[in-house]
């Protein structure tokens, strides 16, 4: 693990403004910094930049956070691998916490490891680039694939000598141990014979996420029919290749932006899509498909689609990778390309208008998909038919929502013109196998049976959810301001009639915030709410300060990210320049003793709101002998009720 020390420094170091700058372009306004949202397609700014609070927030997808959380969102990082690489970008060495001996031993072999792999993707890149060998035979290979030098470098490609131990005389020389050199499968080691594993073969560097190199798919370029066309580095500490797509690195942020992931076989159907202008493509490297791969595409999006050549034979073999999809609860669609063209060949010979127009017009719902690619072999047979409507509910039956289940249902049955009521039976059958609860069949109204609107009702405020919502706000913008409060305490007048005076009191608003809900017994009902008030009273009671970048970055994401937007929230007047349309805003400073006052007495309201109408439901539902004393109670809450109503110059 890191530790607290090294990522205490990142935090301390590393500038919102600085690192999100390399992803966004951010301009001037005011105290802020705006841009165009990374997150999605838009025309007028509304992504804010706050140096002073080192925090970002965008208002049109909502999310927001310190510097670590943009590269989680961006990059799709672990929380580990947005430290590091703020460690790596501001040269800050990285501390691990006391480990034992087999815990250094393993991660210093995975490091190792990882280094031996990124020198030797530099190694055969340059051998491609700059060798007569690599430039006459791996380079002219690439060429005649119609890749540009630019999609070379973008992809690390590279060439590995025709010589049998080149790469590890070199490795060797450079002082990388053999013992990682073989660990990672470069070379093969034959009692005191080392062989280079990819000697005379083009070569593709296969990423993780974060963009560090795994492994590597070799290819063959002789005509040997003895030696395997495509070869992958072994299974290793660092790479497994179920649990890797290629391409993911160079594809995620197009993915996350397109909210689709396109998935097709090869290296090369990957890098002449990319080339063509379409990023959100990845492969699943010439092994089966793989729940863990798929679940690789789920962080990023719950859009997939699976694109074919026009094998009929492969297709058949390769749906059954659609069940896994299914599985995880993500939408699938599959393309398939004419007869004799695959991914890489079609991109090549169309632009990128049609390429996508193509996959626009020809992505097809994976059940009309598979009717389309069996019903031929089928429709004449009934046996062969039903086995085919068996094998489509079966697809179905693996879809955990049950509201998809339904639509695919009804869509089953145009298709393969048979009852819903059969295949929903049939469903019903296999989901009990498995212990499962079947989607219930909604009945159809008689066509001549009037069916009512449903009346629209507006989503009802959570008065309560945005009064804690509130406080916490003013909590961080204004808790060490300290105001002279006009409280308000209840008293009886001549008549007898409670009313509220009003007495002048200085303290610090947090102070104010803290007694009042003390003194009420009032507990914050929303658990995230309730947590953060905690943590910013712990703050100010024990430092007589917050330092809202320090807290924040002492928050797990999901605080992080809701302590952000109520900071944040103000920051859009700037976005829309308000004062420039001579509309004027009035910002909270301006009157922060009566936002407070105004905000209590609101809380305080609301409670007594819903003590009135508990007390009422308990007259209602327990019918007491005699409710005297409870009807006395409401009335007494009526009349707090209005004395409240009265002061906050609402009618009741």
């Amino acid at each position: 693990m890191i530790s607290k020390n090294t990522i205490d420094q990142v935090f301390e170091t590393a500038r919102v403004e600085e690192v999100l700058g390399d992803f966004v372009q951010l301009k001037r306004s005011g105290s802020n910094l705006k841009g165009l949202s990374p997150f999605s397609e838009e025309r007028t700014p509304s992504f804010m930049v706050s140096p002073v609070k080192q925090i970002w927030k965008d208002f049109s997808s909502g999310k927001g956070g310190n510097v670590v959380a943009f590269l989680m969102e961006h990059e799709h990082f672990t929380y580990p691998e947005a430290i590091k690489y703020l460690a790596k970008r501001y040269n800050i060495e990285i501390e691990e916490t006391q480990q034992n001996e087999e815990q250094k031993q393993q991660a210093d072999e995975r490091e190792s490891m990882y280094l031996v792999s990124e020198f030797a993707s530099k190694y055969f890149q340059n051998t491609l680039l700059k060798t007569d060998p690599g430039k006459a035979i791996g380079l002219s290979y690439f060429t005649e694939r119609g890749f540009t030098k630019d999609t070379i470098e973008k992809f690390g490609l590279g060439y590995c000598l025709d010589e049998w131990d080149a790469f590890t005389k070199e490795a060797l020389g450079k002082g990388y141990k053999l013992e990682y050199l073989e660990k990672t499968g470069l070379t093969i080691v034959k009692g005191e014979k080392q062989f280079d594993r990819f000697k005379g073969r083009v070569m593709f560097p296969i990423h993780s996420m974060s963009g560090r190199v795994l492994g590597f798919g070799g290819r063959i370029l002789t005509n040997d029919k003895k030696a395997a066309k495509y070869l992958n580095s072994p299974e290793s500490e660092i790479y497994h290749k179920s649990k890797v797509l290629y391409g993911i690195y160079h594809a995620k942020q197009s993915i996350a932006k397109e909210d689709n992931c396109y998935l097709v076989e090869g290296y090369t159907d990957v890098i002449q899509f990319h080339q063509s202008g379409i990023h959100n493509v990845v492969s699943s490297s010439g092994t089966s498909l793989t729940s863990e791969q798929i679940r690789l595409i789920n962080r990023l999006t719950k859009n997939i689609t699976v694109l074919f050549d026009g094998d009929a034979a492969g297709m058949r073999a390769s749906i059954r990778g659609i069940d896994l999809i299914l599985e995880q609860g993500m939408n699938v669609k599959v393309c398939v390309f004419p007869d004799g063209e695959d991914p890489d060949s079609f991109a090549r010979k169309n632009s990128t208008e049609e390429l996508q127009d193509y996959l626009n017009e020809n992505a097809k719902d994976f059940i009309e998909f598979k009717a389309s690619l069996l019903y031929q072999d089928a429709k004449n047979d009934p046996v062969k038919r039903a086995g085919l409507i068996q094998d489509m509910v079966s697809s179905i039956a693996k879809i955990p929502n049950q509201i998809q289940q339904e639509v695919y249902i009804q869509e089953c049955s145009r298709i393969m013109d048979i009852s819903e009521d059969v295949l929903f039976s049939t469903l019903s059958q296999m989901l009990a196998k498995e212990g499962k609860a079947a989607p219930g069949k909604t009945s159809k109204p008689n066509s001549m049976e009037v069916v009512k609107d449903s009346p629209q009702v507006s989503p009802k405020v959570d008065e309560l959810f945005e009064l804690e919502r509130k406080i916490i706000s003013i909590l961080m913008l204004y808790g060490t301001v300290e105001e002279e409060f006009e409280d308000m305490v209840l008293k009886e007048n001549d008549k007898g009639d409670l009313v509220l005076e009003p007495e002048l009191q200085k303290a610090k608003v947090f102070e104010k915030i803290f007694l009042d809900l003390q003194e009420d017994e009032i507990a914050f009902t929303n658990e995230k709410f309730r947590d953060i008030y905690t943590r910013i009273i712990g703050h100010l009671n024990e430092q007589g300060e917050l330092n809202l970048e320090k807290f924040i970055n002492q928050l797990d994401p999901l605080l992080s990210a809701e302590v952000t937007t109520l900071l944040m929230e103000e920051e859009q007047y700037v976005l829309h320049d308000w004062e420039r349309m001579e509309i004027m805003v009035k910002t909270k400073d301006v009157t922060i003793s009566r936002l407070v006052n105004e905000t209590i007495l609101s809380l305080r309201r609301f409670l007594i709101s819903q003590k009135i109408d508990e007390l009422s439901r308990e007259i209602k539902e327990k019918k007491p002998e005699d409710p005297s004393a409870t009807m006395e109670d409401i009335m007494d809450y009526l009349s707090l009720k209005k004395v409240l109503s009265n002061k906050l110059n609402r009618v009741m």
